[in-house]
């Protein structure tokens, strides 16, 4: 039968197809990215066209698992290992995003080195750039191969010949498909160029690593449907303002994704953090009011960090609330329970909430800490040095448990502090040298301060 055509218009960023063109995508809400295409149809279909096609061979589960284990590729960096889930899985395709100056291609050229035989192809920088940037780090690799190159077609036909075991591409949004219209960086090239590598690294069983940049609302540069192709997705946070550096995994289709891990920038690149929380105390000074440690989880792992706060006579008819580090609208909330709940009157008042490091408090077990923080920066007392708090605040002033009590026990316990301010729980073990002292509400909490 006679080969057909029409006409559809597709969304480039999230595939959405429409019957006629619109200026904004009705999916994903983004402005000029549906294009006309050619939806090619001919007969056979369905059922007709499946019976002349070659059926695929299957194989049982059992027979699967009996199957040797993959062995993973250890990437010398521990922290990297960590968040991984043990290595670099043969065939994988993993996804590194971040802020541009974060360290990305930094956190790539050191792994490169310390792994046999990768191949690292460049689109941003000569090979005469990259091997000054690895001697300026003080890196060397007998084994390391460069490559400067952005056609697609190019780089999967190297990969082919050479085989390496791990490939780095920096960055995805600098390297085009012919096959693809746009220019590099569009949509439509980022989805074919990883397609492309998709395919050459599931057939080849080698591992492919891709580095993206984030746009403004803090999503990988491209298409969303890059996120979903790859099997594991990283993303490097942190405050270019600060040494410290969070590796959190979004995705990871062999591995966990509750593991984080934490590097400092320094002059030679980035250095694992093996104890973060002794890191991030390291410079406090335990005698002044406002000042109060807590203990956060990131992924799996307890971290101490101190929470600061300032309370100051407004000079405005308006007070300011100002926070770094912790979320501005759990601010307020908490300044209006404070009010309500515990008599503290903030009204005419500033408050300046920061927390050390550059570390984001995300989790409710910040609640506490910076309500007490507050409380002791509008009492003028000083909480001491050995003090950890954490727990939930309600809206009516009540404090809620939070989860692993038990790994923030021990880890406070670990650092040398004495008390632990949270709310008690039935089971909890008891700790010889660190007293924890259980509260129900904050306004009693406030009473003590």
């Amino acid at each position: 039968m006679a080969k057909t055509t029409a006409t559809i218009f597709s969304c480039s960023h999230c595939d959405a197809q429409f019957q006629k063109w619109i200026g904004r995508c009705l999916t994903c809400g983004k402005w000029g990215t549906v294009e006309e295409q050619l939806a090619n149809s001919s007969e056979p279909r369905g059922v007709e066209q499946a019976a002349t096609l070659p059926s695929a061979q299957t194989m049982k589960l059992s027979e699967a698992i009996e199957t040797k284990q993959v062995k993973r590729i250890s990437t010398k960096v521990g922290e990297l290992d960590r968040v991984l889930g043990g290595g670099i899985v043969p065939g994988s395709m993993i996804l590194l995003g971040g802020e541009p100056g974060i360290g990305k291609s930094t956190l790539a050229i050191q792994m490169a080195t310390l792994v046999p035989e990768v191949l690292y192809v460049s689109g941003e920088e000569s090979v005469g750039q990259v091997s000054m940037r690895a001697k300026r780090l003080g890196l060397s690799s007998p084994t390391l191969r460069l490559a400067n190159e952005i056609r697609i077609e190019t780089i999967c036909s190297t990969m082919k010949k050479e085989r390496p075991p791990v490939v780095i591409i920096d960055s995805i949004q600098t390297v085009y498909s012919v096959d693809a219209t746009g220019e590099p960086g569009n949509p439509t090239q980022v989805k074919a160029c990883a397609v492309k590598l998709l395919e050459v690294a599931k057939s080849l069983n080698i591992a492919v690593i891709i580095i993206g940049h984030v746009t403004k609302d803090g999503n990988v540069a491209g298409p969303r449907t890059l996120e979903h192709l790859v099997d594991t997705v990283l993303y490097l946070e942190g405050d270019r303002h600060h040494a410290y550096r969070i590796l959190r995994t979004v995705k990871n289709r062999f591995g966990s994704t509750d593991e984080v891990g934490v590097f400092e920038m320094d002059d030679m690149g980035l250095k694992e953090v093996t104890n973060p929380s002794a890191s991030f105390l390291e410079e406090r000074d335990s005698s002044l009011p406002g000042s109060v440690v807590t203990c956060l989880m990131e992924g799996t792992r307890p971290i101490l960090v101190e929470v600061q706060a300032l309370v100051n006579k407004t000079s405005f008819g308006y007070p300011q609330r100002k926070a770094s580090g912790f979320d501005l609208n759990r601010l307020h909330v908490l300044i209006a329970v404070l009010q309500k709940r515990a008599g503290v009157d903030l009204m005419q008042y500033d408050v300046h909430v920061n927390v050390v490091g550059g570390i984001q408090a995300d989790e409710p077990a910040a609640d506490l800490a910076v309500s007490i923080a507050i409380a002791s920066a509008f009492k003028d007392t000083v909480l001491g040095g050995d003090l950890v708090v954490f727990g939930e605040v309600g809206l009516g002033g009540e404090i809620r448990s939070v989860r692993h009590v038990e790994k923030r026990l021990k880890e406070c316990e670990h650092l040398g502090m004495k008390r632990v301010i949270t709310k008690g729980q039935e089971g909890n073990k008891p700790h010889k040298q660190l007293q924890v002292i259980s509260v129900k509400n904050i306004a009693e909490l406030v009473k003590r301060t």
